[in-house]
């Protein structure tokens, strides 16, 4: 089931609980799903990945804004924020453990050929791709930078 119409019933269910934070989580994600497609030409609609890569966005501009609003001890703005994020991780892949992700990129460096720090770039290329929407692309970094060093 495609991201839009699994958005869609859950904005009716979210009406129907009269549940208002949710309800705008959901919109704004609705609207992001809107304004991607019409970017695109033809009416195709969007690739799992393309929704994967969306939603990771979006979950990353609302842990910056939470951040800075923590910091700013704007406490109103960061529930609502924090809110917002909820919603959207339900819709995101479950994330790698550190092990699974340990694994993963000890497999990509083994694909790979990598042996030292100036095989980063040609890792990082594939490992993001690879594992989108499942680690974050500073974690997946840090792990990366620290395996080619040893």
């Amino acid at each position: 089931m495609s991201l839009k119409i699994n958005i869609e019933k859950e904005i009716k269910q979210a009406m129907l609980a009269r549940d208002k934070d949710r309800l705008r989580a959901l919109r704004a994600i609705k609207s992001l799903i809107l304004l991607e497609e019409t970017k695109g030409s033809g009416d195709k609609g969007m690739s799992e990945e393309e929704e994967i890569q969306l939603l990771t966005k979006a979950a990353k501009q609302r842990k910056d804004s939470l951040e800075i609003f923590e910091k700013q001890g704007r406490e109103d703005l960061a529930a609502l924020e924090n809110s917002e994020l909820q919603v959207i991780q339900e819709f995101l892949p479950q994330p790698l453990t550190e092990a699974e992700l340990e694994a993963e990129l000890k497999a990509i460096l083994a694909e790979t050929g990598a042996e030292g720090p100036k095989d980063m770039g040609k890792v990082m290329g594939i490992a993001t791709k690879k594992l989108a929407g499942k680690a974050d692309g500073k974690l997946i970094s840090q792990k990366v930078k620290a395996m080619l060093q040893s």
